[in-house]
């Protein structure tokens, strides 16, 4: 369930065994999420950094692919139930690859006035929604209030979403965008980034951390730490005791599991299972405890590793877990013993990075701390690799440098207007 780094690694090793694989994914494309925020910001199109599934797995004889949305888990029948008419699937062994969902943390009514950024959608609406703002700048030159609203931006959640996005907007409206206004002086954009913690990226060395507060407040960024927010609102934010007009809201303060994992709590499911913080709990063979024969991989799993490292929701870890897996699976389909011998899985870490901007970063490999422009290469170089064909690469390695020289993005196309 899942085609994501997760789904198509564990899909992809099980190849050549003497099974039927069948992969669901609610689209029918793998995207690539770490990107996201340069479609959202108008850097690259939606087709640059997803891929049909059935093109990444062509030629892989006991793969099935459809495509549909899971509405329950019925592990004490082991059935999945799907919204296509009565369609529903029996399993021997089921793989959660769902990756995770915006965490409103019990304010879903905020999802009204802010966006989240978890899929394509959610990058076209904020992209619909920040450009647009900038055009309806341009005709408010009668009204400072609205166009300075218009102007400002609240980004919330200081983890790498947040921080990406942040920068990625401050050099649209003051580097990219200004000259092309004439009436709105884009340069008095304002945005703001909210987090409640002590630090931005968290995860990340705290000397890595401060760097990217430092480039973000240069790039023009305010930056509020330790703040909680109150509420969120048709065009406002209320962050500790701060009230913001805003025309544009992005959420990235958070995930959390998909509803449908909830499934797995269900009465008639014994050994019973506890989902703890949206995660899933596994053991050191992605099998979730008492159920050897359901796999929770990617964000969505709880993991702590053969080595005592807490396995992050990254895509690497996604990939490395889905391998593990469907190594588990062909060990135990040969036999239990052959299945106990496999070694647990370790996570392999290849570093953390987050880009701040033109020619700036943060990268933690190994024992390499980096910032500025030496980690933007690194940046650029490992997420070209990561990209799943020639095509996407090529694509997108063009268009940075097309950027890079020009500051020219190219997916700024908006629909017909729509009002604020």
């Amino acid at each position: 369930m899942g085609g994501g780094f997760g789904g198509l690694a564990c899909a992809r090793k099980l190849k050549g065994v003497d099974v039927e694989v069948v992969l669901i994914d609610r689209t029918n494309h793998h995207l690539f999420q770490p990107l996201l925020y340069q479609v959202a910001t108008a850097g690259l199109s939606g087709s640059d950094i997803a891929q049909p599934i059935r093109t990444i797995l062509r030629g892989q004889s006991n793969l099935n692919i459809h495509m549909a949305s899971a509405l329950g888990i019925d592990l004490a029948a082991r059935v999945v139930k799907f919204d296509w008419r009565d369609y529903s699937l029996e399993y021997d062994y089921l793989v959660i690859a769902l990756g995770a969902v915006t965490n409103w943390f019990g304010h879903n009514e905020w999802s009204q006035h802010a966006m989240g950024l978890k899929n394509l959608e959610d990058a076209y609406a904020i992209r619909e929604r920040l450009l647009g703002a900038f055009e309806r700048a341009e005709i408010l030159r009668d009204d400072p209030v609205e166009l300075a609203r218009q102007l400002t931006v609240v980004v919330i959640g200081g983890g790498a979403t947040g921080v990406e996005m942040a920068g990625a907007v401050a050099e649209l409206a003051s580097h990219v965008l200004k000259p092309e206004y004439r009436s709105a002086n884009l340069a008095t954009t304002r945005v703001i980034l909210i987090d409640a913690g002590e630090r931005l990226l968290s995860t990340f060395d705290p000397d890595l951390s401060a760097r990217a507060k430092v480039d973000l407040e240069r790039m023009g960024v305010t930056v509020q730490l330790s703040t909680m927010v109150q509420e969120v609102g048709s065009g406002f934010v209320v962050a500790g005791n701060t009230r913001y007009e805003a025309g544009t809201i992005i959420w990235a303060a958070g995930v959390t599991a998909p509803a449908i994992v909830y499934d797995l709590q269900a009465e008639n499911v014994v050994p019973k299972i506890k989902i703890e913080r949206g995660r899933i709990p596994v053991g050191k063979d992605c099998a979730i405890a008492g159920h050897p024969n359901v796999f929770a991989i990617g964000d969505i799993a709880a993991m702590t590793d053969g080595a005592g490292v807490n396995t992050p929701g990254l895509a690497q870890g996604a990939m490395q877990m889905g391998e593990h897996a469907a190594k588990v699976i062909r060990a135990d389909l040969i036999s239990a013993e052959i299945r106990a011998a496999v070694k647990p899985f370790v996570y392999h870490d290849k570093g953390t990075m987050a880009t701040i901007g033109k020619s700036s970063a943060v990268a933690h490999i190994g024992k390499l701390k980096a910032g500025g422009f030496v980690a933007w290469v690194l940046w650029l170089v490992v997420h070209l690799i990561f990209l799943v064909d020639l095509r996407s690469k090529l694509n997108v390695c063009l268009k940075w440098v097309w950027a890079y020289a020009f500051y020219r993005p190219s997916g700024r196309l908006l629909s017909a207007r729509k009002s604020p």
